[in-house]
């Protein structure tokens, strides 16, 4: 977003080194080390003592019902989105689930790949391994919960779960991350997440919580987040701002992601011949037109370069299949023989068969770019 951008002002709120684990690594031989967070609540979070609003039960719910509920507001998991600090969708995808526009993605089990089903298949037992290792009950909460002030209504939240009769920390937040995501804890926990956390301490005005994330299916951390009010203050700011976005069916700002792509294919899937768009007397647009072409200029140097290199390391290698230098590896292999149909041929000989079978290819829109003078 351009007139707000939490990213700065809510790092600088946590003004944390990278988190280090409240239990670490947890095996056999280690399941007693424990290293605290030294961050305490400040008195402010410990008089924040609100309940939050019981907006639906989710026991009785199925999914596509729970998705419904949830385009009421902001959930936990939507804020690190809605602030721009999701690594994996865009704030205008969002927008587009909440404004009704697309369908949020539900993970399709026998692709064989579902990190959402086995997500939920193994949060029991992150709870189970979380319990036994803290010496803490903890028990489901079957509720979608809003927050307790009216003028942030939006906040939604859902937790995993409570933790039962411990002063220090009240929820446990439960997750299992692949090899794709590990790389996003190695400092601790990430940022998308602090903020889902943030965002749960502020709907529930609970002071602290415990994130237990199982790795790659066999390294377990747990961590502890403690209420922060100024993050807080910040995500009520960029969650507004967000929200009035979907209330005025206005999309927020862009970025680079394919979240962004993809959402922006789906916004406006179709063009109208011949018509054109002047944004001659539009400076922020010619400005943003400047930037695309000098952006463009450099990305071709800089390829131009990256290839004469490549192909002065290539005749340093000679036959070889790998290079190694200090600082890694390189390969150079030839790809193995294939074969494979020749459509073009087939279809001129027989072209009967594009009418027998068919295959239709919904087409998208290109970007081309077009100085004076091309």
């Amino acid at each position: 977003m351009n007139s707000l951008n939490p990213i700065p002002q809510i790092q600088d709120a946590l003004n944390h080194p990278p988190l280090q684990p409240y239990l670490s690594d947890l095996e056999p031989d280690q399941s007693t080390r424990k290293a605290r967070l030294s961050r305490q609540p400040t008195a402010k979070s410990k008089r924040n003592n609100s309940t939050a609003k019981r907006l639906a039960k989710t026991n009785q719910m199925n999914y596509q019902q729970w998705l419904e509920v949830r385009k009421q507001g902001i959930g936990s998991s939507d804020a690190a989105t809605a602030c721009g600090l999701n690594p994996y969708m865009s704030m205008l995808e969002l927008w587009m689930i909440k404004t009704g526009r697309m369908q949020q993605n539900i993970d399709d089990e026998s692709s064989g790949y579902a990190p959402l089903y086995w997500g939920k298949q193994l949060e029991p037992l992150i709870a189970e391994f979380y319990s036994l290792h803290t010496n803490t009950k903890v028990r489901r909460v079957n509720a979608v919960l809003q927050h307790p002030d009216p003028t942030q209504h939006f906040m939604l939240a859902n937790l995993d779960y409570a933790v039962v009769g411990s002063d220090d920390v009240q929820i446990l937040e439960c997750k299992s991350v692949g090899e794709h995501g590990a790389k996003l804890w190695r400092d601790g926990v990430p940022l998308y997440v602090l903020c889902q956390v943030q965002h749960q301490l502020a709907v529930t005005g609970r002071q602290a919580a415990h994130i237990c994330v199982l790795i790659c299916g066999h390294q377990t951390k747990i961590f502890k987040v403690t209420r922060n009010e100024s993050v807080i203050e910040h995500l009520i700011q960029a969650e507004r701002h967000f929200w009035q976005c979907v209330e005025q069916d206005r999309p927020p700002s862009v970025d680079a992601s394919e979240s962004a792509a993809r959402a922006l294919q789906l916004l406006y899937p179709e063009h109208v011949p011949l018509q054109t768009e002047d944004l001659t007397e539009n400076p922020s647009a010619n400005q943003m037109f400047k930037q695309l072409l000098q952006e463009k200029q450099q990305i071709e140097a800089h390829q131009q370069h990256f290839d004469e290199i490549k192909h002065q390391l290539q005749m340093l290698m000679k036959d070889a299949e790998r290079a190694i230098f200090l600082e890694g590896s390189v390969t150079w292999k030839r790809a193995k023989d294939s074969t494979s149909l020749n459509s073009k041929a087939l279809l001129k000989q027989h072209p009967e068969l594009l009418q027998q079978f068919p295959q239709n290819k919904v087409g998208t829109r290109r970007f081309n770019l077009y100085p004076h003078g091309e």
